[in-house]
């Protein structure tokens, strides 16, 4: 059973951000937004990383049919190395509230920074994604675009095996990149290591 919990205020709209692909070699990073109703409870929800691949399928449709409002949105790998992982995660975030069609009262993040969204309060929360609803929401939206997003260029790009890695630095990925030489899509700021 969950011990998530539906909300931190039940005043307003309250979104739940998270962001997927941050330790990733290659690919954007992406994040969701998610406004859940204040009853909302799900017995299995949790962080993505706690859950498989048809676990998230089921959810995100969940989500997607039970949710007030939610949002995804991308920064790309160029932008990332311009101006760093950190901010292009912060960025996403932002991105993502901006296309909600319902201005939040509070804004919910997963981690223990957050640059301010123009005129919306929020709250950092250190391992969100396994306390409140509004996060893991915003986890699974995240992750499950994301994989979906790298499983369609595994395609254009076969050698790095993003279809199995996500572009996440497996072994793998590494020996690849130090094979192939990187593309487009990787982040050239991030080491390229084999240990």
């Amino acid at each position: 059973m969950s011990k998530l919990l539906p909300y931190l205020s039940n005043k307003g709209f309250e979104a739940g951000l998270d962001e997927a692909g941050r330790g990733c070699l290659a690919g954007p990073v992406i994040a969701a937004a998610v406004i859940l109703p204040l009853d909302f409870h799900h017995p299995f929800l949790n962080d993505s990383k706690q859950l498989n691949a048809k676990q998230r399928a089921i959810l995100k449709k969940e989500i997607e049919s039970v949710a007030i409002d939610y949002a995804v949105a991308e920064v790309d790998a160029p932008t990332i190395d311009q101006i760093n992982i950190y901010k292009a995660s912060v960025l996403a975030m932002h991105l993502a509230v901006d296309q909600l069609k319902h201005r939040p009262d509070h804004l919910l993040v997963d981690g223990n920074r957050f640059i301010s969204y123009p005129l919306i309060p929020h709250t950092c929360i250190v391992k969100g994604d396994s306390k409140f609803f509004s996060i893991a929401a915003a986890s699974i939206l995240a992750k499950t675009y994301r994989d979906e997003l790298m499983e369609k260029l595994a395609s254009e790009y076969p050698e790095y095996g993003w279809e199995r890695n996500a572009g996440y630095p497996t072994i793998e990925h590494r020996k690849a990149i130090l094979s192939h030489g990187p593309c487009h899509f990787h982040r050239k700021t991030f080491r390229v290591q084999i240990k």
